[in-house]
């Protein structure tokens, strides 16, 4: 890694002193490329980034980067540039041009806009949507809502490109991915509190979006992190993206389908494989998940006829993810199930539809309660979810913002339920879920 920063910045510099087509130039470019091609048949993209005086390689924070690139980044960063995404394919043509284009934005004395960037297939060159890499700013709930909402918008924009084309928007994708991952590692309740958000008209993007962060917390929790979680983060992404072929009128239809439409809505899983098959530089982890998130262990599910030994762990998380988020959302035709309700249909699906391991780690990890819901706790006070605690899910640890009377506290506080001794006249367990006393209180912006 530190000699991808060293060509990186040896490129740079090149290209400040001399001409586009100059020799040297040419050999610190073609040095470069050869480090980018060697890293990226492991993995399918890599990133460079400044994030506050840090600089990053995918995950992996440099302890002589900073200095190896001396004012250069400084210099980009305060041009607007603070990450570089190269995905697998790039040419050598395509890092000559992001070189020359970083160089003159380097030297632009003016407005940076002034100086677009080209519009290269396998490069993009931007800003870090999370400005500081530290637990304090991924701990900002409106700094990770905003990422969220984003998340969301790309992939209409996905959903869109993938309808019309054919193929989906794969450096898009990694894009969502890369960031929700950086959450997911570092501040997954934040992540998961989100998910709880509910919008009919956008259900299908922001379900994507949920089983993508529900599928990467599930699997970092089983240990797997890297490449390997934001493949999986991937496959939870774009495990629906067959639905762009499902007719309008059957996929938005306002009540349940009968049984020639669910044969066409069931057709999903197929059309998914093939859009992401014929997708370039997306794992094909992807493929694999969408054609099977809808097959069970026993046999049962879809696509009819489909026979397997065993299913893709990334599979069994989506599948569980998905049928979590699913009936936890308010459709046109179905209310939305509380969370305690859900997980009883998902543990009653243990061994036969789910595997049963899995479905038990998923429940310990969301708790009855999951984090960002409103709870009356036994005094009578309102209290937001913050944390389960898996010993006992009705002893959470949660943030107290309304007294027994109604009144909104203009002091929250905060309680580890766990560490409270049982007692009915003070706050240590939660009796059920709550109604926010003001109609207008959002749990979310108090967290």
């Amino acid at each position: 890694m530190e000699d991808l920063l060293r060509r990186f910045g040896a490129a740079l510099r090149g290209a400040q002193l001399y001409a586009p087509g100059h020799p040297l130039v040419m050999r610190n470019v073609a040095s470069f490329t050869e480090v980018v091609q060697r890293l990226l048949e492991d993995v399918p993209s890599i990133s460079i980034a400044l994030v506050a005086d840090e600089v990053v390689i995918g995950d992996v924070p440099m302890i002589r980067g900073a200095a190896t690139l001396g004012e250069l980044f400084g210099k980009l960063k305060a041009r607007g540039v603070e990450r570089v995404s190269i995905d697998k394919g790039a040419t050598v043509d395509e890092l000559i041009a992001t070189v020359d284009a970083l160089y003159r934005r380097i030297k632009s004395a003016g407005d940076p806009n002034e100086n677009p960037f080209p519009d290269l297939p396998h490069v993009r060159i931007g800003l870090v949507r999370i400005e500081q890499r530290t637990q304090a700013s991924l701990a900002d709930m409106a700094t990770i809502r905003k990422l969220y909402s984003q998340a969301s918008s790309q992939m209409r924009i996905v959903w869109e490109n993938a309808a019309h084309e054919g193929v989906a928007k794969a450096a898009e994708v990694r894009t969502v991915v890369d960031e929700l991952a950086q959450v997911v590692s570092q501040n997954h309740n934040a992540l998961l509190a989100l998910t709880a958000i509910r919008n009919v008209d956008d259900y299908t993007f922001t379900h994507m979006v949920n089983v993508s962060i529900l599928t990467m917390v599930q699997a970092r929790g089983l240990g797997i992190g890297g490449t390997l979680l934001r493949e999986f983060g991937v496959a939870g992404l774009m495990h629906d993206i067959g639905k762009v072929r499902t007719p309008p009128e059957i996929l938005n239809k306002p009540a349940r389908l009968d049984e020639r439409e669910l044969v066409i809505m069931r057709r999903h899983t197929i059309e998914g494989a093939e859009i992401l098959r014929k997708t370039r530089d997306l794992t094909p982890l992807a493929a694999v998940v969408a054609f099977e998130h809808h097959l069970r262990l026993d046999g049962t599910g879809y696509p009819v006829g489909v026979s397997r030994s065993g299913l893709n762990l990334a599979t069994m998380l989506c599948a569980i993810a998905d049928v979590y988020d699913a009936m936890r959302s308010k459709r046109h035709y179905q209310e939305a199930f509380p969370a305690d309700r859900v997980l009883e249909v998902l543990k009653r699906g243990e061994g036969q539809e789910f595997e049963k391991n899995l479905v038990r780690r998923f429940v310990q990890l969301m708790g009855i309660y999951p984090v960002g819901s409103l709870v009356r706790l036994n005094t009578g006070a309102c209290a937001i979810v913050l944390r389960p605690y898996p010993a006992d899910p009705h002893r959470p640890r949660v943030r107290v913002v309304f007294a027994a009377d109604g009144h909104r506290l203009d002091v929250p506080y905060d309680l580890n339920l766990w560490e409270v001794e049982l007692a009915p006249h003070r706050s240590s367990s939660v009796s059920g879920p709550a109604n926010a006393p003001d109609p207008a209180f959002d749990p979310l912006a108090a967290m």
